[in-house]
Formats: C-alpha cells, sequence, structure tokens
C-alpha cells in the first residue's frame, strides 16, 4: 500500500501544484480584470499601479499562471508565498490575531501552500521537467549527468 502512495506522490503533487496555482492566478483575474466577481464583488477593477492591491493581482495572476504550469514553479511560489504574507501581516494580522478573525485565512494558507511548492517542486505535470527532459534529450548534460572531475 504505501509503494502504491509513493508511487502516486509526484502526479498527487502536481494535481495540488495545479490547483492551488489555477485559485490563486483567479485572485488576480479578479482584482486586474473584473472577471469572477471583480474586486468588489460587482465586477469592478483595481486602479492601475494602486498599491499594494494592484501589484498583488499581478503577483497572483502571473505567479498563479506559471504555478499552475509548472513553469519557474519555486521562483514563482516563493514570490506568491512572500506577497501572502506581506497580505496577511500588513493587512489581515493587525485587525486580530487569529486568521478566522481577521479574514486572513486564504493569505496564510496560499502563503503556506506556495511555500511548500517552493520546497517540492512542479511534480510529474510541470512544463519545467518537460524542458528539462528536452534539453537531456538533444545531448545536454545535467548536473546529475556531469562527470566529477578531481
Amino acid at each position: 500500500m504505501t509503494e502504491r502512495l509513493n508511487s502516486a506522490q509526484p502526479y498527487v503533487l502536481a494535481l495540488f501544484r495545479m490547483v492551488v496555482g489555477l485559485l490563486f492566478a483567479c485572485h488576480g483575474a479578479a482584482k486586474l480584470l473584473g472577471v469572477l466577481g471583480g474586486a468588489d464583488g460587482e465586477g469592478g477593477t483595481v486602479d492601475t499601479g494602486a498599491w499594494p492591491y494592484w501589484y498583488a493581482g499581478l503577483i497572483e495572476l502571473v505567479g498563479g499562471s506559471l504555478v499552475l504550469l509548472g513553469l519557474g514553479t519555486r521562483a514563482a511560489a516563493f514570490l506568491s508565498s512572500g506577497a501572502m504574507a506581506y497580505a496577511y501581516f500588513k493587512t489581515h494580522q493587525p485587525e486580530a490575531l487569529w486568521p478566522i478573525e481577521n479574514g486572513g485565512e486564504a493569505a496564510a494558507l496560499y502563503c503556506w501552500a506556495m511555500l511548500l511548492l517552493v520546497f517540492t517542486g512542479s511534480g510529474a505535470l510541470g512544463l519545467d521537467r518537460l524542458f528539462a527532459r528536452r534539453s537531456t534529450a538533444n545531448g545536454q548534460r545535467t548536473a546529475e549527468q556531469t562527470p566529477v572531475t578531481a
């Protein structure tokens, strides 16, 4: 049973990455494009350049899309995690101590989910792995294949 679960791990991680990336990108699309209810729930958008909401929306849209695709996953997840930590401590935490009290559950969860992806990478179905396989197939050596000389 454990062996079967372990063999599925990269695929479940990829599914986790895709769901988190899609939902995160939806927050950015709502803020910047006014879709999915928009920034105000009525189809409105955040004013261009408005600090910090427009920049948060940009990070959410671009970072979430990259995480969804598994392209530059670790870097996109690192930036996204930091943005959510900033959002939590700057916007939500001053209102109350606990996320359930201050409305910061989403920011806290996205922060930790993205931080997990920094350490795990894209999983089995990311574009990062496709490009890595393609470059290896073209005869380029990866760091793992390069012989060590003394």
